[in-house]
């Protein structure tokens, strides 16, 4: 759990809101950095243009970008 209580959606500005929404809709649920992150909305765009910017890198295939995203969360112990 963690030490920081999120951002709820119902306390949330719109660009926030609109985070949440591509969140849950990309993994299924609102994960609780976003909402720690959300605290700052400077900070959460910030990584909102980082994630879409790795995304769009045409330099390695989609395939292996997910493969390595799954290693990776392995090797951590990444709970999502």
């Amino acid at each position: 759990m963690a030490r920081i209580p999120g951002v709820e959606p119902k306390e949330a500005s719109l660009f926030t809101r609109i985070a949440y929404f591509m969140t849950k809709r990309k993994l299924g649920r609102v994960i609780m950095p976003i909402k720690i992150n959300a605290h700052h909305p400077r900070l959460l765009r910030a990584l909102a243009h980082m994630e879409l910017g790795q995304e769009a890198a045409k330099t390695v295939p989609a395939q292996l970008k997910a493969l390595a995203q799954v290693k990776v969360a392995m090797m951590i112990g990444c709970p999502f």
